[in-house]
């Protein structure tokens, strides 16, 4: 039984501003209108034998990771999820998601830990790598991917690969990120592979492993399932058992110092999209190097990205320029500076920027909502409501809100009062008063415009008492 488990979520800093803490790298649209996790769930589906797709990922990622399945057809297939309450890297998420499996499945159920943020174009090649990694995951190994190195890259970790197995190769050593002159004796040696972060074992050879190397996160994470309702789906990982954990990756932690590891050197294109240059090499370029999806003119500019989704960019004598451009924020940037675009957003989380956090478009369960004006005493948001679904029970203490429906039908509460609205309906929700906003029909969004009045317009204003999804 060989099962996916995707692991969704990943800050992509240096993917600002389009990668936003409440929106990251997994679910950044590409050139082909396709997120991220989208194209790794279509990759576990084309492997995946026994029925069942597994998925770690944030509380705060659930609905958005749900949704962004929902595009695919996984007919006949499970969804099975683990929420993490807080981060606390690959390590104890792995772990728990392998015991899980092992107590359900068995220990001889195979996992293939798959990231939501890599790009793998060939699919034939990922399923016949896939191959070779499972039977020596069946053979006991921990396995990973190893990816040839092209160049002296400094940005990811190193496998130096020892005596050949049966399609693989057993595991000298792991290596962590080389400076530029290692980076190229590796690529010289001939014997380094990259550390794709994508790995294939059986449930109980890497509990057996965490139990030998590290015996404390493993009764850790134990705990944690102990004290979780491995019933549920979503299953939710109880928050202080689960913070109590160790923050360490799987490399650390049982990789490097396991016996039984090997790794197949991957027959398929690889890219974890780590910075804006491996972005740009995904759209086509003119005859002087431009890559540019989105509307922009340049002239006299060269080996330049342009990405623009709302207004015309123009660009004069610029070369090797990197210009992103979102609603509410700007990136320009010299290509070989591209990796430090993870500082700016370190000095935005400093000062509390809200650019470093969210969108001017947030995304809810229930659906989005867009400030179109933000101002010291009213803020003016779109709402758009999916089919179905409902605002939580809620009342603020320093804002009243008004509402005008402007497309779809709008089922309201303001206090006892229940009402159906229309376009061009509007109701007005005094201060301390509870209120709830539901689209009752089945298809169709509904479209609301609100004006919130008052002196603070934060998210820590909403006091909910009734929520669908588990945030009251």
């Amino acid at each position: 039984m060989l099962i996916p488990l995707i692991l969704s979520g990943g800050a992509g800093t240096r993917l600002w501003p389009v990668s936003r803490l409440a929106y990251p790298k997994p679910f950044m649209a590409l050139a082909d209108g396709e997120s991220l996790v989208s194209k790794t769930l279509r990759r576990a589906l084309s492997v995946v034998d026994g029925g069942e797709i597994w998925t770690v990922t944030s509380e705060d990622y659930y609905f958005l990771t749900r949704d962004h399945y929902a595009k695919l057809d996984d007919a006949g297939v499970s969804q099975r999820f683990v929420l993490e309450p807080v981060g606390r890297n690959t390590a104890p998420a792995i772990l728990a998601a392998a015991m899980a499996i092992g107590q359900q499945h068995g220990e001889e159920a195979v996992l293939l830990v798959l990231p939501a943020d890599h790009l793998i174009k060939d699919l034939a090649g990922f399923r016949a790598s896939v191959a070779t990694a499972l039977a020596l995951a069946r053979d006991g190994y921990l396995v990973t991917f190893g990816i040839q190195p092209d160049h002296a890259e400094t940005g990811y970790g190193y496998i130096r690969v020892g005596n050949n197995l049966d399609g693989g190769f057993d595991v000298r050593a792991f290596v962590e990120k080389p400076d530029r002159p290692t980076a190229q004796s590796y690529l010289d040696g001939g014997d380094y592979l990259w550390n794709s972060g994508m790995f294939c074992f059986a449930a109980g050879a890497l509990i057996g492993a965490a139990s030998r190397h590290c015996p404390e996160l493993q009764q850790s994470v134990a705990n944690t399932l102990q004290a979780t309702n491995q019933d549920e789906n979503p299953m939710r990982l109880d928050r202080e058992h689960f913070a109590a954990n160790r923050s360490i990756s799987i490399d650390y932690a049982v990789m490097e110092h396991a016996q039984r590891r090997a790794v197949v050197a991957a027959d398929f294109d690889w890219s974890d999209i780590g910075g804006w240059p491996a972005v740009s090499k995904l759209a086509d370029a003119d005859a002087a190097g431009n890559r540019v999806p989105g509307d922009a003119v340049l002239v006299d500019c060269k080996g330049c990205y342009v990405q623009s989704t709302q207004r015309v960019i123009a660009g004069v004598g610029l070369r090797n320029t990197v210009i992103v451009d979102t609603e509410d924020a700007l990136l320009v940037a010299d290509n070989s500076a591209c990796q430090d675009v993870k500082e700016v957003v370190e000095r935005l989380r400093a000062s509390d920027h809200p650019t470093a956090v969210f969108h001017q478009t947030v995304h809810r369960p229930w659906g989005t909502f867009t400030v179109l004006e933000d101002r010291p005493n009213f803020k003016v948001k779109r709402l758009e409501v999916k089919p179905g679904q409902v605002l939580s029970l809620q009342r603020h203490q320093r804002r009243s809100e008004h509402w005008t429906v402007v497309a779809g039908r709008a089922k309201v509460r303001c206090a006892d009062d229940e009402s159906i609205l229309v376009p061009n309906q509007s109701v007005e929700i005094p201060v301390n008063t509870l209120h709830r906003l539901e689209n009752p029909d089945a298809e169709g969004n509904a479209v609301v415009i609100e004006v919130q009045c008052g002196d603070y317009f934060g998210e820590d204003d909403i006091e909910r008492f009734e929520d669908i999804y588990g945030r009251a």
